[in-house]
């Protein structure tokens, strides 16, 4: 037995985490990637509880960006970046229900130096943005292309090779009735750029409309907290999913769970504000499934909860709030 067999997902899932049918989305049987989370296109599959998913991700600016001499504002066409792949629609999932995603396998692919950072205008952590909205001028432009290898880890220079650390970026639900960009995160997910959605996770997610629509791409090689100039190690991927359904498990916000701990994930601006919505999550999980009163859940976590800031530099920031399973125990 492993720590898989006692998730959420086996648990109370319809297909108790089980696998079923494999399905493949290839770049030919994508074609047009999404730059929009809704539910206003037609799926790109139709598949059933406990079916197993690979899907060909694009790097973060669908392959556009190819030598370090490109300059990023001429190339790019914003917002139409994080291309997206999907929707998949899940039977049975309703409004209300959670869809359950065990992240398996991140394996990059394309030719060598598949990996991509830039530096764009008014784009990043430490520079003017419309949304911080400064009379500094920009910093200078910048590309930089690396060699990513799932064994060998990804070369930012002759000195220094990170390690292979991949996730993705970039993963959620239509909403009920709006269209949003793939760039911004939110209550059903989107681009949270938070680390800790990787191999060997599953994550929860809201289910909004019928059929769930899940959209997934945007996986990164490796990135540190906080996204800090705006764009980790874009690389292409074949990403395999196994997706689940748990019926009538409503939740705010997206969840995470891995072998260790779980986690609340929320999404705002400022980013106090994230930190909160994602503390009062998991304070109302271990109220709801773990038989603490709310007020000792608030006092404990202030003494063990531990933050994971995914991005500082998109529309919304994103913050996830984890409390160890050996503290709360593993029952949900």
């Amino acid at each position: 037995m492993t720590w898989l067999d006692e998730t959420i997902m086996a648990r109370k899932g319809v297909a108790k985490g089980k696998a079923g049918e494999t399905h493949a989305i290839t770049e030919e049987s994508q074609g047009k990637y999404h730059y929009v989370y809704g539910a206003y296109v037609e799926p790109i599959l139709k598949v059933d509880p406990g079916s197993i998913v690979s899907a060909e991700t694009h790097d973060a600016f669908e392959g556009a960006i190819k030598n370090e001499t490109d300059i990023p504002s001429k190339i790019l066409n914003f917002p139409f970046l994080n291309p997206q792949n999907g929707p998949i629609y899940v039977n049975g999932a309703e409004k209300g229900d959670c869809l359950a995603v065990h992240i398996k396998n991140i394996v990059p692919r394309g030719p060598q130096p598949r990996g991509t950072t830039v530096i764009m205008p008014e784009f990043g952590g430490l520079v003017p943005t419309n949304d911080t909205a400064m009379l500094t001028a920009p910093l200078p432009e910048r590309v930089r292309k690396v060699h990513v290898d799932k064994d060998a880890g990804v070369k930012w220079n002759d000195k220094i090779t990170l390690p292979y650390e991949p996730f993705i970026g970039t993963i959620g639900t239509a909403p009920e009735i709006e269209a949003i960009s793939s760039l911004v995160p939110d209550y059903y997910g989107g681009n949270m750029d938070l680390p800790d959605v990787c191999p060997d996770t599953v994550i929860y997610l809201p289910v909004n409309t019928k059929g769930a629509y899940l959209y997934l791409g945007d996986c990164h090689a490796a990135q540190g907290d906080g996204e800090l100039c705006g764009v980790a190690i874009e690389h292409p991927t074949v990403t395999t999913i196994q997706i689940d359904l748990i019926k009538g498990w409503t939740i705010r916000t997206p969840r995470l769970e891995n072998d260790r701990f779980y986690m609340t994930i929320g999404s705002a601006r400022p980013m106090e504000d994230a930190a909160r919505s994602a503390y009062r999550e998991l304070i109302r999980w271990m109220a709801a499934d773990f038989g603490f009163d709310e007020i000792d859940a608030y006092m404990l976590l202030t003494q063990c909860g531990r933050v994971r800031l995914g991005n500082m530099v998109d529309p919304k920031y994103t913050v996830g709030a984890s409390v160890l399973k050996s503290i709360v125990g593993i029952a949900a």
